[in-house]
Order: C-alpha cells, then sequence, then structure tokens
C-alpha cells in the first residue's frame, strides 16, 4: 500500500493529537500487563507514527513489514492483536487474515486472535473481503487515530472480557487472563489450542460441547466443516 505525502501528513497530524482523545490508560489494560499488538504494514514513515502513539497509549508494539515476518513473529510471541494492511506486496494482507484463521491446532496464536484491517478509502470491496476472510473490523486509510484508538480497545476488551477471569470445575483452576491452569494445584502444560480447548469444555461442565461449537470458538472456524480436527485432540 502506498501514501501519498498528505495521506503521510494526515497520519502525522492525528498521531500528535492522539492523546488528546485517549481513553484512560485503564481502560486499555486489564491487570497490569501491557496488551501486545502486532502492526503489520509495508510504510516505514506511517508505521513508525502508529507504533509510537500506540506505544504512549500503553500498547506493548511490535511492527513487521511482511506477512511472512508477521507469521515468524507470531510463532516467537503470539500477540494479543492484530493490525493488518491489506495492500501488502507479496503475500498480501487477505492471504495473511485468512492464514491466521486457518492455522489450525499447531500454531501457537490463538485462531480467535482481533484483527483490524487496514483498507485503501477508494477500495470499496476490499473492506467486504478483509471481513469475509476473518478479519473482525476494518479502517480505512487514512483514518482519525482516537477512533482507531477506541476501535482496538473494544476488540481487545471483547475478546478478553468473554466470561469470568477465573473458571473452576472441581479440582481444575484456569487463569484465562494469565493463560494458566492448575489441576489439584499443580501447573499444567498446555499447548495455546489445548487451553483454548480446556476453557470451551470448563465453561459449562454439566453441558455436552458440540464438534461444530470446538471449531467455531476455539479453532476459528465461521462454517460446518468436513474435518477431524478435534478428534485428534480426543
Amino acid at each position: 500500500m502506498y501514501l501519498c505525502q498528505q495521506e503521510i501528513e494526515t497520519i502525522r497530524k492525528e498521531a500528535h493529537v492522539s492523546t488528546l482523545a485517549a481513553p484512560p490508560p485503564e481502560r486499555m489494560l486489564l491487570g497490569d500487563k501491557r496488551p501486545s499488538i502486532i502492526l503489520v504494514q509495508d510504510l516505514p514513515v506511517a508505521t513508525d507514527l502508529l507504533a509510537e502513539s500506540l506505544e504512549f497509549d500503553r500498547f506493548a508494539v511490535s511492527s513487521v513489514p511482511t506477512a511472512e515476518e508477521a507469521q515468524r513473529a507470531m510463532l516467537d510471541q503470539p500477540p494479543d492483536l492484530a493490525v493488518i494492511d491489506m495492500g501488502l506486496s507479496g503475500m498480501t494482507g487477505l492471504d495473511l487474515v485468512q492464514a491466521i484463521r486457518e492455522s489450525g491446532r499447531d500454531a501457537s496464536w490463538d485462531v480467535q486472535l482481533p484483527i483490524m484491517a487496514l483498507c485503501r478509502s477508494e477500495d470499496d470491496q476490499m473492506p467486504i473481503r478483509a471481513i469475509e476472510r476473518g478479519a473482525d473490523d476494518v479502517m480505512r486509510v487514512p483514518f482519525h487515530y482516537p477512533e482507531l484508538l477506541a476501535r482496538l480497545s473494544a476488540l481487545l476488551t471483547r475478546a478478553r472480557g468473554t466470561g469470568p477471569s477465573f473458571l473452576r470445575a472441581g479440582p481444575l483452576e484456569i487463569d484465562r487472563l494469565g493463560f494458566r491452569a492448575r489441576l489439584n494445584g499443580r501447573p499444567i502444560a498446555l499447548s495455546a489450542k489445548e487451553f483454548g480447548l480446556l476453557v470451551a469444555l470448563a465453561r459449562d461442565p454439566r453441558r455436552v460441547i458440540t464438534k461444530d461449537e470446538l471449531l467455531r470458538h476455539v479453532w476459528g472456524y465461521r462454517s460446518a466443516v468436513r474435518t477431524r480436527t478435534v478428534d485428534t485432540h480426543a
């Protein structure tokens, strides 16, 4: 994606006044952990300005210029949020969104990772395609930074605020925000998918959870599919 000088200046101005409209830090944070965000954009000037503003607004930001680098970075350190430019060269932003959602049980990141898609304002179809591939929200470029910040805050709240932070089922204790589980007081070593599966089952231990529900909530499938993914965890 390429920005003209006027668009760059617009972003620069928005970044300069961003904190005037920013929500207080306690709205952006859950506990003491700074929410981590990966910014996938191949525009150095715009990326630096946006990353600086997000850092000021209490995010821990990592930025990469390509989709391939984003996948490697997320394998090393799964983020809480992703902001992805749909106009990436090479592997596109659309392809990256789809890859995140269809990553399967071996990915270290959560397939339900909140994703904000950035789209050029003159492309009317791109926001639709981004949502269809799995993006949670879309912002057109150039954007108003305080609105982006508010939308990211809402995505983070929804992602972390669905259900109680702590779950208990008999001797099993789960800390959803800390990604920790204990059985009879002893820690359990779990992969990201195994942890998600445990949370899905522990939310309502007296109810039978269907395979389609697990595929939707843990693996991120948007519709019914023929797969034995869940069976491999049985």
